[in-house]
């Protein structure tokens, strides 16, 4: 099995300007990721990025880097520019690694390629965690997925589902019943070249739209998503100041590189 792990890396985040070049110990953000990626059985690993600065650093720690149109209106038409750039085939496979998860766990990016080969069924593979606590069940900045039986996505929310009608029905609970199953979504992704294709040529979504959800847009148009419980817990990724220095912290206390 091949496949390519494309690390899209923006300077102009709107809440953390800069993130990916934020030094963590001696290396900046994105060279952690790199080192992750490069502990994973990727045939290749691209970052791409808007960014002269961030591209500049990327070279100089002997990675690959493309530098990308600073106008996509979404990451995943940032993925399949790279992709048609680098003429790859409609069956290529590609793992989408973002560029502020310095934590994330090599075994995750393999699990999630693996998947997406083995189920020629789908055309996208995603992972997920369970949720064991009632303010992130409730919370819309964790986004939930249901699957079925067959470990294909039926639905992606910002909403608290599964939704315990009985459980839920008078008053907010203290703590979820193991009944409820509650999956959060994480924001790994493996697609086939040749879903990179249609998705950019589909319009946006009704749902997507409602949510803000991009994977929606493949439900909607009637494409499968390989869903599965992550082998590795799913690592803290960073959108604030706050973040970074919690990763900072544990890579410091676990002397990691």
């Amino acid at each position: 099995m091949n496949f390519t792990v494309i690390i899209p890396a923006r300077y102009g985040s709107s809440r953390f300007p800069g993130k990916p070049l934020e030094m963590i110990g001696d290396k900046a953000m994105i060279c952690h990721v790199i080192d992750r990626a490069r502990e994973s059985l990727a045939s290749r690993i691209v970052v791409a990025t808007d960014d002269e600065r961030i591209a500049s650093v990327v070279k100089a720690y002997e990675a690959e880097v493309m530098l990308t149109s600073s106008n996509h209106p979404s990451g995943t038409d940032r993925l399949n520019e790279v992709a048609v750039r680098m003429s790859m085939s409609v069956d290529d496979i590609i793992v989408n690694v973002q560029g502020d998860e310095p934590l994330i766990a090599p075994e995750n990016i393999n699990q999630v390629a693996l998947n997406l080969f083995d189920h020629p069924d789908c055309a996208v593979a995603t992972l997920c965690e369970p949720i064991n606590l009632v303010d992130e069940f409730f919370s819309p900045n964790i986004v939930k997925v249901i699957p079925d039986i067959n470990n294909r996505a039926l639905y992606f929310s910002r909403a608290p589902i599964p939704w315990d009608r009985d459980n839920f029905s008078v008053d907010r609970p203290d703590t979820l019943s193991k009944s409820n199953q509650a999956l959060r979504h994480l924001g790994i992704y493996a697609y086939r070249v040749s879903a990179l294709k249609e998705f950019v040529v589909w319009p946006m979504s009704n749902l997507e739209n409602i949510e803000k959800l991009e994977q929606l847009r493949f439900l909607e148009n009637g494409r499968h998503i390989h869903v599965e419980v992550a082998s590795k817990p799913g690592a803290p990724g960073v959108d604030t100041l706050e973040d970074l220095n919690k990763v900072r912290y544990i890579l410091e206390t676990n002397h990691g590189n």
